[in-house]
């Protein structure tokens, strides 16, 4: 039994074997990145979500917001990669929730501040990084490697 792989060239890239032009791979992460500018918006609100539970007089807050945001970044920029067929969507969704979590994290000129300097906010800022730049770097996988059987 003999496999075969089928090489891909080095001018052929997924994307474009999937049907998308050079041009359509650009618009699309223009609008993963503005996805992910929303998404850092939103999660600068929601990663302050959170449950506090009181049992016998001691105090349990579990910041499931925090947790929710982290596990959903790292569905995003892995979806926006895999759906693109590139690293370059994930990266792009990626510097635009950065972009977001920045501009919430800056004091504004009024004194408001969205994100403060909390260990909850924190966590957030510092495992988001971690995340969504692992996960965007991450490499796809091949998922259409021609193999035959040669039977003799």
């Amino acid at each position: 039994m003999r496999l075969a792989v089928k090489p891909t060239s080095s001018v052929g890239s997924p994307a474009r074997e999937h049907g998308m032009s050079l041009g359509a791979r650009i618009a699309s992460c223009i609008g993963i990145l503005f996805g992910g500018f929303v998404f850092g918006l939103v999660g600068a609100f929601m990663q302050a979500y959170r449950v506090v539970f009181v049992w016998n007089g001691s105090t349990v807050v579990v910041p499931w917001g925090v947790v929710v945001m982290l596990v959903f970044l790292f569905a995003l920029v892995r979806g926006a990669a895999w759906l693109i067929r590139t690293r370059w969507a994930g990266a792009s969704l990626f510097v635009g929730w950065i972009v977001a979590t920045l501009v919430m994290a800056v004091e504004s000129s009024s004194g408001d501040l969205a994100l403060s300097g909390g260990g909850r906010q924190m966590a957030y800022l510092f495992a988001g990084a971690v995340i969504g730049a692992a996960s965007a770097t991450f490499p796809l996988r091949e998922s259409r490697i021609q193999r035959t059987a040669d039977v003799r």
